[in-house]
């Protein structure tokens, strides 16, 4: 993917940088978590600076650093918080769609999906940083509950 612009400043300790495409704001995500989604991690060089994730739907960008930019067709998986679909991934540790958790909420089971997760979080059984592409827990990435 080509570069377009400098992503961020000098300072590696950014919280937030801008999206080399877009130009919005995007937070940092570790090294350990790129190298979990790029496609063929052994066969690239993976900068040692920070990383930062762009959840925008409508840009390609997914990763990006001083030196490197990764966009969609470069990751193992498709990301699911730069998608619109019912069937996009909300959490990768589970394998829960938008689709599993409207249908919890329908089926009068409550948000079966939503505590299932938060017990597995309580329990230490989850590993966001790994599996979701942005590095943060997958609770996160939940629709709001309507009351």
């Amino acid at each position: 993917m080509e570069r377009n612009g400098n992503a961020c400043d000098e300072n590696t300790d950014l919280k937030t940088a801008h999206c080399p495409l877009n130009g919005k704001p995007c937070a940092r995500v570790s090294r350990h978590t790129v190298l979990h989604q790029v496609r063929k991690p052994w066969a690239r060089r993976l900068s040692a600076h920070d990383y930062y994730f762009c959840s925008d739907p409508d840009c390609d960008v997914v990763y990006f650093s001083r030196e490197t930019t990764l966009g969609r067709s470069e990751l193992r998986q498709s990301v699911g918080q730069k998608s619109r679909e019912d069937r996009r991934t909300i959490c990768y540790c589970f394998d829960i769609t938008l689709r599993d958790i409207c249908s919890s909420r329908e089926s009068d089971k409550g948000d079966s999906c939503r505590e299932y997760v938060i017990e597995k979080t309580r329990q230490s059984e989850c590993n966001c940083e790994t599996r979701n592409p942005s590095g943060r827990c997958c609770l996160l990435d939940f629709p709001r509950r309507r009351e």
